[in-house]
């Protein structure tokens, strides 16, 4: 089967078609025309290029595409007849689906020649909230987000590659020192360098079948033989259900299905709707959407990151001022689960994540010089 390969181009779009293909153009104005100078002179080239183009698809394809008889009108080849009826048979199938996407690429180009537009390239972890404020940024600040749903992990470790210009991650408010979420996010974030701006509040627990028939309430609940589905490695919400297995004081292989992953939120849930699992952690809204039922185990504070040396410029300026606005905070509470976090506000690092206070507290009680103890006058 012959591979298909397409393209496009920065010009004014013609009548008759949507995708072009130069030999298609070439065999109609040859069917059209009836000789290969008149085809030439229709399409604005030189008889030369027209004949040296149609003898190097012949070529290429292998079989002859025109009857090259001295004197008589140039006719296709039945080979040559049936492309063209096989491209004009796909353009009429896939005219939906081609004008869609023609429709697609002109909306992105048009912001690269919008002066007024702003792109700003962030990488997050999976979120039902970032997909709304997308929409929203643009249609009220021209501002368009190129969103790369990833890992908080993952995320942050491309922000500090120079892959993106900010990301997004979660943790539970004020995570203690020595959890799962300063072993993943403490060697990736460091005060000075990052700056973090408040996002959201959202709430996470365990997304079960309507009525909750296995009457599940925790993690401890699902060591009793529930189908459990998981998040991957560099999650923030399997850093979470990390978190919860130890403080249940169980295994992982306590959990039936704790190495089945699923890719977000909205595959978790419906892991769940479809009956192939029994549990999993994940987000109110992605259950509500799907009419399951929630069982809410905490809320959790999602903020964005961006490097210090980023904050004044005018993406992450516009963002700030599109989180702050109402129109966005009144949006957000529109979500199941959802609440504004401090939206815009830059954070403190050492405050929202405490184990740097605890850090700088550590360090300094081992510099400070030691008291003398006090010795017997022996007088």
């Amino acid at each position: 089967m012959r591979k298909v390969e397409l393209s496009y181009d920065f010009t004014p779009r013609r009548a008759g078609g949507w995708i072009r293909n130069p030999l298609m153009d070439l065999l109609h104005a040859v069917q059209e025309r009836g000789s290969i100078s008149r085809a030439a002179q229709a399409l604005g080239l030189s008889y030369r290029h027209t004949w040296g183009e149609l003898k190097r698809w012949e070529a290429e394809l292998g079989q002859p595409l025109i009857h090259w008889e001295k004197g008589q009108r140039a006719r296709l080849t039945a080979f040559g007849e049936k492309l063209l009826w096989a491209e004009r048979q796909a353009q009429a199938r896939l005219a939906p689906q081609i004008e869609a996407l023609h429709a697609d690429l002109e909306r992105a180009f048009a912001v690269a020649f919008d002066d007024t537009a702003q792109v700003l390239t962030l990488y997050a972890s999976h979120d039902d909230a970032l997909a709304l404020l997308r929409d929203h940024a643009a249609a009220s600040a021209r501002l368009h987000l190129d969103i790369r749903f990833t890992g908080s992990v993952d995320a942050i470790a491309a922000l500090n590659e120079g892959r993106c210009a900010m990301a997004g991650f979660h943790t539970p408010p004020q995570p203690a020192p020595g959890s799962a979420f300063e072993r993943a996010y403490h060697p990736l974030l460091q005060p000075g360098l990052h700056k973090i701006i408040g996002f959201a509040r959202r709430r996470q627990g365990l997304v079960v079948a309507a009525g909750n028939p296995l009457r599940l309430s925790s993690f401890a609940d699902l060591a009793r033989g529930a189908r459990f589905v998981n998040r991957a490695l560099g999650t923030g919400t399997r850093l979470l259900a990390e978190e919860l297995l130890g403080q249940a004081a169980l295994a992982p292989a306590a959990l039936q299905g704790w190495d089945r992953i699923e890719t977000s939120h909205a595959a978790v849930a419906q892991a769940v709707a479809s009956g192939s699992a029994d549990a999993g952690l994940a987000i109110e809204a992605a259950a509500r959407a799907r009419g399951l039922d929630f069982v809410p185990l905490l809320d959790e504070d999602y903020y964005l990151v961006c490097l210090k040396s980023l904050l004044e410029q005018q993406p992450v300026q516009v963002l700030r001022q599109v989180l702050a606005g109402t129109a966005w905070q009144d949006l957000l509470r529109t979500l199941p689960g959802y609440q504004p976090l401090r939206s815009g506000e830059v954070l403190s690092l050492s405050a929202q994540l405490p184990w740097w206070r605890y850090a700088r507290a550590k360090r300094k009680s081992l510099t400070e010089p030691r008291k003398r103890k006090s010795v017997p006058d022996p007088n």
